[in-house]
């Protein structure tokens, strides 16, 4: 293996590398890469003794509940800084990981599956619904990710299925309330089968009925004998669920409760269009903007064969021959590039608040996507003349800050020498000061691509 193929593990499906990595990783690239490729190595124990998404939503609720508003406000401050807190936890982590793969995985799942910070109650626990839901199966099954991003307290809280209520259920019929269909739509559109994958409006409809009823403690009220504690976790509402029988793509699920979303998340976790949309979205993330029709197929198979399986799923990837050619094809994110830049420099220290205002100047404020959708995969969204020009600006910024203990021919050297041009070699050798080396390696093609 070349060093071109050691920048290519460690920035194309790592995070960028840290001083000493090329010579650990070009031995074996692919291997490298291979052993990562495990539950253990996504779980990210140093982040697990953080609070519950449970906890943090009982604790909420409660306090909504004595309707004190000082209190709540202490309790939307503590969490505000909770979620500070977390987030700078979760960069450290990715700045230290050993296992960058792992989290490159963990990243692109959290963004497929993606939760918003645009409501009070999704804002806090959305670090703990990557940990909780995401994590434990990046790789694992698709299916129990599915099930388990499906039924979290952020998912049904952001999409608004806590709201739906069915038109012939108990309550339904009592209050005349009305189905919202969001969460079935998003499921079909952007977590399995794709905008194109043969379903209609129909059968999104059909899809909201089963789910109706999947809430979770503390948002519906309960009185008299029904009255049960406030908690955070999922619960199934019968009161509120849509009686009789669902025809979704064709097939029709009998009347089953809580099981029938279950049934039908199987059974689109295995649906081929899935395999299609996810290859599709996996392949323009490791390989190109514009994804090549056979890596995509490559990748479909081994879904569809595997039965989903995550991990097989991400060893195909590796095997791609299309992502050992053209190193550099990728922009990489705000995010992506910050942590890149973090390990860099080894973890040398930046104040937090440069790194969070670097963050929303590139608008990339993590748990902030602009939709459902998640944040977009191409150059055009995040490479415009002024996007550039916030890049840049960051650069100045930290360069500023680490030129004391970081000299830039050696930064050169410990992360993209590989691949680096003789005009990027020139340019900081006879940059003035280590600052203006730092920032004009930061801002060069070589650093800013993937």
């Amino acid at each position: 293996m070349s060093d071109v193929n050691a920048f290519i593990a460690l920035n194309r499906f790592g995070l960028g590398a840290r001083p000493g990595d090329l010579e650990t990783v070009v031995a074996d690239p692919v291997g490298w890469l291979r052993a990562q490729v495990s539950t253990h190595a996504a779980l990210a124990p140093a982040l697990n003794d953080q609070l519950s998404s449970s906890d943090i939503v009982k604790d909420i609720f409660s306090v909504r509940k004595k309707k004190d508003k000082d209190l709540f406000n202490k309790t939307k401050k503590k969490y505000r800084k909770h979620f500070k807190s977390e987030l700078a936890r979760r960069m450290g982590h990715m700045v230290t990981t050993e296992t960058p793969f792992a989290e490159r995985m963990v990243a692109f799942w959290s963004n497929h599956f993606t939760v918003s910070r645009t409501k009070a109650i999704t804002g806090p626990i959305l670090p703990a619904y990557e940990r909780e839901a995401i994590r434990p199966h990046v790789f694992g099954k698709f299916e129990d990710m599915l099930q388990a991003v499906t039924g979290h307290v952020a998912m049904l809280s952001y999409l608004d299925n806590t709201r739906s209520i069915g038109e012939n259920s108990v309550r339904g019929k009592r209050r005349k309330k009305t189905m919202n269909e969001n969460l079935a739509r998003e499921i079909l559109e952007l977590h399995t089968l794709g905008v194109n994958g043969g379903y209609s409006q129909n059968d999104v409809m059909e899809f909201a009925k089963t789910l109706t009823g999947w809430s979770f403690g503390g948002v519906q009220s309960r009185k008299g004998k029904n009255k049960k504690p406030i908690h955070g976790d999922f619960e199934f509402f019968d009161v509120t669920h849509e009686p009789g029988s669902k025809t979704i793509l064709g097939k029709t699920y009998q009347e089953d409760g809580v099981n029938e979303v279950k049934q039908v998340l199987t059974d689109l976790a295995s649906h081929p269009s899935t395999a299609k949309f996810i290859a599709t979205k996996l392949v323009r993330h490791f390989v190109s903007d514009d994804p090549p029709a056979s890596a995509i197929r490559q990748i479909e198979d081994v879904f569809m064969r595997s039965g989903g399986d995550l991990a097989e799923v991400s060893s195909a990837l590796i095997s791609l021959p299309e992502v050992w050619g053209d190193p550099i094809p990728k922009i990489k994110t705000p995010y992506e590039l910050i942590i890149s830049v973090l390990r860099a420099v080894d973890g040398k220290r930046i104040p937090s608040y440069v790194l969070a205002k670097g963050l929303i100047s590139m608008r990339h404020d993590p748990f902030n996507a602009p939709s459902p959708a998640g944040w977009p995969d191409v150059a055009s969204y995040w490479m415009s003349p002024e996007a550039l020009m916030r890049r840049i600006q960051w650069m100045k910024t930290v360069s500023t800050r680490i030129s004391g203990t970081m000299k830039p021919e050696i930064l050169l050297e410990q992360t993209v020498a590989p691949v680096a041009s003789e005009q990027l070699r020139f340019m900081i050798a006879g940059a003035p000061s280590a600052d203006v080396g730092a920032a004009l390696l930061f801002a060069s093609a070589e650093f800013q691509r993937r």
